[in-house]
């Protein structure tokens, strides 16, 4: 099983808000995840971004790969180094 850090989408038509989380690669954007661990706002000013980094560098050893989006976020949270 290839597990994926990614975004799901959710909130209303043009106002996204974004959950960011641990989901088998094989389901849809917005299917059944493993685990949430944050979210991201980009309607707001600034842009809201909340990351449990106990729980992203668990899965991250783990072997869980993050998305493009995803890698971005967790290194502007402070997660990863670049």
């Amino acid at each position: 099983m290839a597990v994926r850090i990614r975004l799901k989408r959710l909130g209303a038509k043009k106002a996204p808000f974004y959950r960011i989380v641990v989901a088998d690669s094989r389901t849809s954007r917005n299917g059944k995840s493993i685990a949430e661990i944050g979210y991201f706002n980009p309607t707001t000013e600034p842009e809201e971004l909340k990351v449990n980094a106990e729980e992203a560098k668990k899965w991250l050893a783990n072997g869980a790969q993050p998305s493009d989006t995803a890698k971005a976020l967790l290194k502007k949270a402070g997660v990863i180094e670049a």
